[in-house]
């Protein structure tokens, strides 16, 4: 009798829990064929060197940080009308434009449509925080 309950799995309620954050290890990075463009030159080439460590840095952190805080900043951006809600928006706006660029050759003209539309209601949204309408 003792050599069944041996044989047989535990309960998932029985396993023991994986444990969080930095015990279990970073978590690894999503697979890919290539980390750069292929071919690219110039002001791409060091836009995406200079750009991994950063994009390797916000792959690590808990996924719930990154929008909270682009929210936080937007939702500012909006509530408040002085130039402050314009600073607030900035970092938003200047973190959109930083993935439409890495993104970018990967993108179809739908993609590429929807970011330079969103980039282009950011800035303006900016611009009008800081009195330009």
């Amino acid at each position: 009798m003792a050599e069944k309950r041996r044989e047989r799995p535990a309960h998932p309620m029985a396993r023991p829990r994986p444990t969080r954050g930095a015990a279990r290890g970073p978590r690894p990075l999503p697979p890919g064929e290539q980390f750069f463009t292929p071919g690219a030159t110039g002001l791409r080439r060091r836009v995406e060197q200079r750009s991994a460590a950063p994009l390797v840095f916000l792959f690590q952190l808990p996924r719930w940080i990154l929008p909270v805080a682009l929210v936080v900043l937007l939702l500012a951006g909006f509530a408040v009308p002085s130039f402050l809600g314009g600073l607030a928006v900035l970092p938003v706006a200047g973190f959109v434009g930083w993935l439409a660029y890495m993104s970018w050759p990967s993108l179809g003209v739908k993609g590429r449509i929807l970011r330079v539309a969103l980039l282009t209601f950011l800035l303006l949204l900016v611009a009008d925080r800081f009195g330009a309408f």
